[in-house]
């Protein structure tokens, strides 16, 4: 058994994901730390929020690994007193590093779209756009596959709402409308209705579908389920947190993981 470093667990996620699959606004990787940090614990989380980094040090970690970047962008000024200015002072001062793997797990041949595709028990699954930037033929944005049978559009709303754990869903489309073909966008997926159309799904899965995406819909015919941001991935990074956890054992690392079931949406309603 082995201790690893962080720098290994970089190494490890770039076999599953790798960072060169991330888009060019990204900033996957690490976002905080050392390379050279022992990590015998991780915790994994939707975002590098400031309660997620308490819990994390609450919990002892060395390592938060996150879906999505702390860093987006250049940082002008860090204010102790403003995200993410908290968290990159909490972060360092309790030896935490955080590293985010994002868009490149969205694009992995065993990304964040391919576990809703097999959480939504699709078949004959295929990448709903392909990448053709990089030098991996099974990457790309979202899956678009068949159910087993073909099943009523409110029925299928019903049943994704308790596979993925959420409070509610939005739908558009005719709640009888008999679905058989499905394709899946985790995150935010809006601006891929009208490429799921000319797939033959008749119906889109994803997040932050906005007003003129839903009217484009309507006029194509095809359905969308807004399944929300959050639990759309959160559904899927608990998976992925056990898939990467069986990587871990058959390396033989001496490493605790944990996902944190109680991060929370950050949208309420009335």
């Amino acid at each position: 058994m082995m201790i690893p470093f962080v720098k290994d667990i970089l190494n490890l996620l770039n076999r599953i994901a790798p960072f060169d699959l991330a888009e060019e606004w990204d900033n996957s990787g690490l976002q905080i730390g050392s390379p050279d940090q022992s990590v015998n614990k991780i915790l994994v989380a939707l975002d590098p929020s400031l309660e997620v980094v308490r819990e994390a040090l609450s919990q002892k970690a060395q390592l938060l690994l996150t879906h999505h970047p702390l860093i987006f962008k250049g940082i002008a000024r860090i204010n102790l007193g403003l995200y993410p200015g908290q968290v990159i002072a909490e972060a360092i001062k309790g030896d935490l590093s955080i590293v985010a793997t994002h868009t490149n797990l969205d694009l992995a041949e065993k990304g964040i779209n391919q576990i809703l595709a097999q959480l939504f028990e699709l078949q004959n699954v295929e990448t709903l756009l392909n990448n053709n930037q990089h030098d991996y033929p099974l990457s790309g944005l979202g899956r678009i596959g068949n159910l087993t049978s073909s099943r009523p559009l409110g029925e299928i709303a019903k049943w994704i709402k308790d596979k993925i754990g959420a409070t509610h869903v939005s739908v558009i489309g005719q709640r009888e409308k008999p679905i058989r073909r499905v394709a899946v966008v985790g995150g935010s997926g809006g601006s891929m209705v009208t490429q799921a159309f000319h797939r033959g799904a008749d119906l889109l899965i994803t997040g932050d579908i906005g007003h003129h995406d839903s009217l484009t819909a309507l006029s194509l015919g095809i359905s969308l389920i807004d399944s929300g941001h959050f639990f759309s991935e959160w559904s899927a990074l608990r998976i992925f947190k056990d898939s990467l956890q069986r990587e871990m054992v058959e390396l033989g690392w001496e490493i605790q993981i944990e996902f944190l079931s109680k991060e929370t949406c950050p949208h309420w309603y009335v």
